[in-house]
């Protein structure tokens, strides 16, 4: 069951995020992120909304570094051969290196760079919460093992499915160009912590 339930979550998420750039322009990921950085702005100061704008495209540009869309910097010199094969040359670097997915794609991961970038600024709030559910969890699983408590495996497949299920949302919720709740992302590192947690609880342990 767990490997179905993340087989098929990974495959919607794949279908999403390559399905968004197709049916949004570059244009409207740029005016989300706009609007999102004026809200943090107003929740967390302009410092703060400031570095948080400076880590995505730091993020931005580590992501374009590894990942093969092309850039318009790599594209071949239209000078560098003669005739017609420099025009062909030129015409196919325009069609890839300045196609509107691409561009939206780019796009996408620089709102997607941001909002992971807010995240990370929930972090030391958030970590206390995540690490206190995964030891309760830990200490549950002890203590059925010392009282010779059957694990229970359907519990245990339904707590690890929803967690993977949390995750892929997670990732999706980085990449639509929608305006989400403010306290929507930060909540998920404390639903991920509560069902790991749980989880762990009910995994099978010898006393």
């Amino acid at each position: 069951m767990i490997r179905a339930v993340a087989l098929l979550s990974l495959l919607c998420l794949l279908i999403l995020v390559l399905y968004v750039p197709s049916a949004n322009p570059p244009e409207r990921f740029l005016a989300q992120l706009r609007a999102e950085h004026e809200a943090a702005e107003a929740y967390w100061g302009h410092q703060t909304a400031t570095r948080m704008l400076d880590r995505a495209l730091k993020l931005q540009e580590d992501t374009a570094s590894v990942t093969p869309i092309p850039a318009v910097k790599d594209a071949p010199l239209p000078g560098s051969v003669s005739g017609a094969v420099s025009q062909e040359m030129f015409s196919v670097n325009q069609r890839l290196f300045n196609n509107s997915y691409f561009r939206s794609v780019d796009a996408l991961f620089l709102l997607a760079s941001y909002r992971l970038s807010t995240l990370l600024y929930w972090l030391p709030w958030l970590a206390v919460f995540v690490l206190a559910a995964i030891a309760d969890g830990g200490c549950t699983r002890v203590i059925k093992a010392k009282e010779f408590l059957q694990h229970d495996p359907e519990m245990f497949a339904l707590y690890a499915s929803l967690g993977i299920v949390v995750l892929c949302a997670t990732v999706i919720g980085f990449v639509v160009p929608l305006t989400l709740p403010t306290l929507l992302l930060p909540c998920a590192p404390l639903v991920v912590g509560v069902l790991v947690g749980r989880t762990l609880g009910c995994f099978h342990r010898r006393g």
